[in-house]
């Protein structure tokens, strides 16, 4: 089976991801118009393919980045219930008792769970901005519209030409 995408028929990722393969537009040698119907066809079932492995592999591309992004922010979520939940308990029992030497017990023991909750809520802050950062991944889902326009348009031209050709007969 020959290549039907050439390495001129890469097209970098903007975000430095690796090249996907692409089908040119046109051909660069002008040999299609000499070419039989069957030879044709065998073309169009391989760009078929390529395109659906290219569709395949830019949406597994930016998926994969997205995850890590995801992945990335989560972390943050995971540090502030660790710190919330578990909070390092003899340490901050020792704050709470070295600022009872200067105020009231209640009170050195309630800024000290005032601190706790600030960087909780620090560290959950900073999970959420990364989070939010994560994006659909817009790129495949333009090209698998772009590319169901194109076969819905095509299937509709095929339709009429062929109902124009029964009712020319």
């Amino acid at each position: 089976m020959r290549r039907v995408s050439s390495p001129k028929n890469l097209q970098q990722d903007d975000a430095g991801g690796p090249a996907v393969p692409y089908l040119p537009l046109s051909s660069d040698d002008g040999t299609a118009q000499d070419a039989s119907i069957g030879s044709l066809v065998k073309d169009a079932a391989q760009h078929v393919s390529t395109l659906v492995r290219a569709e395949v592999e830019l949406i597994k591309t930016e998926a994969v980045g997205e995850a890590k992004k995801a992945f990335k922010g989560s972390l943050f979520f995971v540090v502030a219930g660790v710190i919330a939940l578990y909070s390092s308990f003899f340490f901050f029992f020792f704050l709470g008792e070295l600022l009872a030497e200067w105020l009231p017990r209640w009170a050195s023991f309630g800024i000290v769970f005032l601190v706790m909750l600030l960087v909780a809520g620090i560290a959950g802050y900073i999970g959420l901005r990364k989070w939010k950062r994560v994006r659909k991944p817009q790129r495949s889902i333009d090209s698998l519209k772009s590319t169901a326009d194109t076969l819905r348009h095509r299937r509709t031209h095929d339709a009429d030409s062929a109902t124009g050709s029964t009712t020319a007969h």
